[in-house]
């Protein structure tokens, strides 16, 4: 199977709370449903066709408590069926017991067990939120698409996907689209590590094909 992380993000990167003000209070952050106010028909319509090549979720523990609250309620289609009915793995080194069946507990080296899971049959192992887990498994290279979906929002505040000292990692856009409410969708493969230049006139690369007239841009344009 192949592991795709969908993401909810703001402008400045935050993924904190983004389905209601108290659905992730934790740190004292206060500004959570930031996401609702630009979902509609498109991208719930996108939303549906991913999560229809799903075979299997991956959660992380904070993610999974929450989504474990109301899932299990909400029986509408196309998502209620899907999300109650499809495997479930959670990684988790307390969890001891889960009721959100049909659910598996991982524990201990996480990243080797999500390997052996992308080494069995099927579409797709989806990750959805679940940051930190996220982080580690592009660390080790596990991911295999991103798709990350920004509100036309800054906050200022919130803990962030890509926090300072993460592990980098080099990207290429494979689609892009923007929804009639204002949501960017970008999907993204990891390449390896990210490739670095030099900007000027004599750099061999991107830049000697500058054609415009006047002087080249400088690295601040």
């Amino acid at each position: 199977m192949r592991l795709a992380l969908t993401q909810f993000l703001t402008v400045d990167g935050v993924y904190q709370g983004p389905g209601s003000p108290d659905e992730d209070t934790s740190d004292g952050f206060t500004r959570g449903g930031w996401f609702v106010p630009y979902l509609d028909e498109a991208f719930e319509q996108l939303a549906a066709t991913w999560l229809g090549q799903a075979d299997a979720l991956l959660l992380g523990r904070r993610t999974y408590g929450s989504f474990a609250r109301y899932w299990p309620e909400m029986t509408e289609p196309p998502f209620g069926p899907l999300m109650n009915g499809l495997p479930k793995y959670v990684a988790s080194h307390s969890l001891t017991k889960a009721g959100w069946k049909p659910t598996t507990i991982l524990s201990g080296d996480i990243p080797a067990q999500v390997a052996d899971l992308k080494r069995q049959p099927g579409r797709e192992l989806q990750l959805h939120g679940s940051a930190r887990l996220a982080q580690s498994l592009l660390a080790a290279g596990l991911i295999d698409e991103l798709r990350l979906v920004v509100a036309p929002v800054v906050l200022g505040t919130g803990r962030r996907l890509f926090p300072d000292g993460g592990a980098p990692a080099g990207l290429r856009l494979v689609r892009h689209e923007t929804t009639p409410r204002g949501l960017a969708v970008h999907v993204y493969e990891p390449t390896g590590q990210p490739e670095y230049g030099t900007y000027g006139a004599d750099a061999q690369g991107p830049s000697d094909a500058w054609h415009g007239e006047g002087p080249r841009p400088g690295p601040g344009l």
